[in-house]
């Protein structure tokens, strides 16, 4: 069974020297289940004396969960709440911002310049419109809270939510999955059921699907009701994600809302330094991008958004 829809990651710019890979939203899916947002930065070996230029300084986030999951390397989040947290690989980093948060990821490691790769995915959910103004938090989850499933030929751990009989106690707003799968050549694998929308991610390798060859950088769509063949056609990762539509979402720069109001809302709070920046990290910060995009009646596609 065929994907609905193969999405071709695009690249977009985070910070000066770090180019991504941007593969939602998309022109004609935006969102996968609650996840609305999904960016691949990497692999990429930083030179000596760069590392502050690839630096996200403060900004502003509303109405959305961020979910920072590295595969290589390492970065320091600070956020308003007071929060220093150091992210490393296999770590779950979830920051729900609510009604309102500023955060900073800086690239600190010293062994970044000493040859290390940074390669990092990371995802936004949106939130169920009761959550969208809740209090702002932020929690780590270690590698070794995350169980892990092993098969023939398959490695997979679970990021979030619930997949394959797995759970964790990495606290969600709605009904999602989301998994880091490693598969060696000729490995065969199926997607969760029992959920409305789910999506696979090729970050490395390439499978087939009924055939059909897919490759890095693309992420294959599926319905509740298909049942896809994959196979891997040499040593692969890909990250699976999905779960149930909390329903249309405006999104303009790094702000999601139900409401087109809110977002003008929260343009204006960040303008007037109504969100507060992080304690430990106030010195610079990313201003409002000029509004070249004006929100529709119905919700449309961002201006490059930044992580």
């Amino acid at each position: 069974m065929a994907a609905q829809l193969v999405i071709e990651a695009r690249s977009a710019s985070i910070a000066p020297g770090m180019e991504v890979k941007r593969i939602l939203p998309f022109r004609f899916k935006r969102m996968v289940g609650p996840f609305i947002f999904m960016d691949h930065a990497g692999p990429v070996q930083i030179a000596a004396g760069s590392q502050t230029k690839l630096d996200v300084l403060p900004h502003p986030h509303i109405g959305l969960s961020t979910v920072s999951y590295l595969f290589n390397g390492q970065i320091t989040h600070r956020d308003s709440l007071g929060v220093q947290q150091v992210i490393k690989p296999g770590e779950v980093n979830w920051m729900t911002a609510g009604k309102g948060i500023a955060h900073s990821e800086r690239f600190e490691d010293p062994s970044l310049l000493a040859g290390t790769k940074l390669e990092m995915i990371q995802t936004w959910v949106a939130l169920p419109e009761k959550d969208e103004e809740s209090n702002p938090s932020f929690t780590n989850y270690k590698s070794e809270e995350l169980p892990i499933y092993t098969d023939k030929g398959i490695w997979m751990k679970l990021i979030a939510g619930g997949a394959f009989g797995l759970k964790n106690k990495v606290s969600t707003h709605s009904p999602l999955f989301y998994l880091h799968v490693e598969l060696k050549k000729n490995a065969a694998f199926e997607l969760p059921a029992g959920y409305a929308e789910r999506g696979l991610y090729i970050a490395k390798g390439t499978v087939k699907v009924d055939g059909s060859a897919y490759n890095p950088g693309q992420m294959l769509v599926f319905g509740a009701h298909d049942t896809p063949k994959i196979i891997s056609t040499q040593e692969s990762t890909v990250m699976m994600l999905g779960g149930e539509p909390l329903g249309e979402r405006y999104i303009w720069w790094n702000f999601v809302s139900s409401r087109r109001e809110r977002i003008e809302q929260a343009k204006s709070d960040w303008q007037n330094g109504r969100i507060v920046l992080p304690p430990n990290d106030n010195h610079e910060f990313i201003p409002l991008p000029e509004d070249k995009y004006k929100l529709a009646e119905h919700p449309t596609p961002p201006p490059d958004a930044l992580s």
